[in-house]
């Protein structure tokens, strides 16, 4: 009988197993809304076309006794319709089954995904190549004479590219290693809870300002915890004017706005308190990298809100978030951290630990991380497809569950959309970031899922 084949899980993987809840379920989910209804045989086909090239997506995860592992199967994904909460749970430990799975709606395709799979740019590249051959089969009078050649990139989907740039190939005996591994675990712990660059990302007359109570929200669950996803469409050309008069990026852009509308529409929202934002870095543009599975790192940006109010305006808090932030992206700053959370992962020691301890001890630093932050945020930027391709695909979507309030942003074309994703009913901090950018002059649409219990109740009677 032959062996199936198997992988380690890659450094980032392991905490979203250990982080994971019935309401954040560390799933994610990218849509494409296409200019005609959509027929689920030929996504079908599609599905089972593209299927047979991503070798990392015919993996099952399973659980061994010092770590988690991925494992290939025979499985084969199957299209249903779109009936499921958004990013419902993907991953149970007691059934083996796909870490994604693909729905249809109208005139959308769906990609969902357990992050302990791939980040947002390896399943881009899964989801560009499932729409193109699907948009191929549905318009094949369109492509005569095309071809879809294979990318070069899936030739290395299965690398951990964390462990071939950050693991150091040195030994160590069995003392060093264990007070390597204690020492590591108290700088993830400070790593996850704050940015060890921030001190010099603060000028000094703000350092007790700094150490205010970050703020977090609170507000009523959704009844059966799926999330409250709100979509927000916008011209990207008038949201991307507004950032360049700020002369900041547009994630950095929509962020200062996020936290002013936090500032604005919170009513438990303490003057003179910090927000803290999480945002994730691809790191493939720093380190060359093919892997189709995780290869990010997260920054953390804080920002400090006045007294009475009268200096926090987007232009100040884009200021200080592009500070921070310029100093925490350097290839060196990204090579230092995650030489320290490489280090405790492949530590002897560390390794000799039983899975469920190292759970905990994940658990522990994420929950440490949590408190420290109020919201989080992802930008996917611009998708483009080749021609003919392009014109069929009208707008494209992301968002992910949550255990906070966040909001991800992707672009396609003309459209920007902004998908907000929380665990709560209310929503006065989306309809302030709204009004924010309409008194700018941009026009958005808005539309959202029903969560209120009343809402849920009248959808099944």
């Amino acid at each position: 009988m032959n062996r199936k084949k198997w992988v380690r899980l890659d450094n980032a993987s392991n905490i979203f197993l250990a982080a994971m809840t019935s309401s954040d379920t560390k799933v994610f989910r990218m849509s494409a809304e296409l200019t005609d209804a959509v027929d689920p045989h030929l996504l079908q086909q599609a599905l089972d076309e593209v299927y047979e090239n991503y070798v990392l997506y015919h993996s099952v995860l399973r659980r061994g006794f010092f770590w988690y592992y991925l494992e290939e199967s025979d499985l084969k994904p199957k299209v249903t319709a779109d009936v499921l909460p958004p990013c419902a749970q993907i991953y149970h430990f007691d059934r083996r089954e796909l870490l994604f799975r693909v729905f249809y709606n109208q005139n959308r395709i769906h990609l969902e995904l357990f992050h302990a799979l791939s980040d947002g740019t390896g399943a881009l590249w899964f989801f560009e190549d499932l729409l193109k051959a699907y948009i191929m089969l549905r318009h094949p009078e369109a492509f005569e004479g095309l071809d879809a050649a294979a990318h070069d990139r899936l030739n290395h989907q299965l690398e951990d590219s964390f462990a071939h740039y950050f693991r150091k190939d040195k030994k160590q005996n069995f003392t060093d290693a264990a007070q390597s591994a204690i020492r590591s675990v108290a700088k993830v712990s400070q790593l996850t809870g704050k940015s060890h660059t921030q001190k010099s990302a603060l000028p000094e007359e703000n350092k007790q300002k700094r150490k205010r109570r970050v703020h977090q929200f609170r507000g009523k669950k959704t009844p059966d915890n799926r999330p409250h996803v709100i979509e927000l469409e916008m011209p990207v050309k008038d949201v991307l004017a507004l950032a360049r008069e700020q002369q900041t990026s547009l994630t950095l852009y929509l962020t200062a706005v996020y936290m002013l509308a936090v500032r604005k529409a919170g009513p438990d929202f303490q003057p003179g308190s910090a927000m803290a934002v999480s945002v994730p870095v691809n790191l493939r543009q720093f380190f060359p990298s093919n892997s189709a599975r995780n290869f990010f790192s997260t920054t953390r940006l804080i920002y400090t809100t006045e007294e009475n109010g009268e200096g926090d305006d987007i232009a100040a808090i884009g200021r200080t978030l592009k500070e921070q932030f310029q100093q925490q992206i350097t290839p060196e700053s990204l090579e230092e951290k995650l030489r320290t959370l490489i280090a405790f992962e492949y530590s002897p020691f560390t390794r000799m630990v039983f899975r469920p301890i190292k759970d905990f001890i994940l658990k522990l630093v994420n929950y440490i991380s949590n408190r420290n932050l109020t919201i989080a945020i992802s930008n996917l930027g611009k998708v483009t497809f080749p021609d003919p391709i392009d014109g069929y695909i009208e707008k494209m979507y992301f968002h992910t569950s949550a255990v906070r309030p966040q909001f991800c942003a992707i672009s396609h074309g003309e459209h920007l959309t902004v998908s907000f994703t929380s665990p709560f009913v209310e929503s006065s901090v989306e309809e302030q970031f709204v009004r924010i950018l309409t008194d700018a002059g941009v026009a958005v649409t808005v539309a959202a899922n029903k969560v209120s219990s009343e809402d849920l109740e009248g959808e099944l009677s």
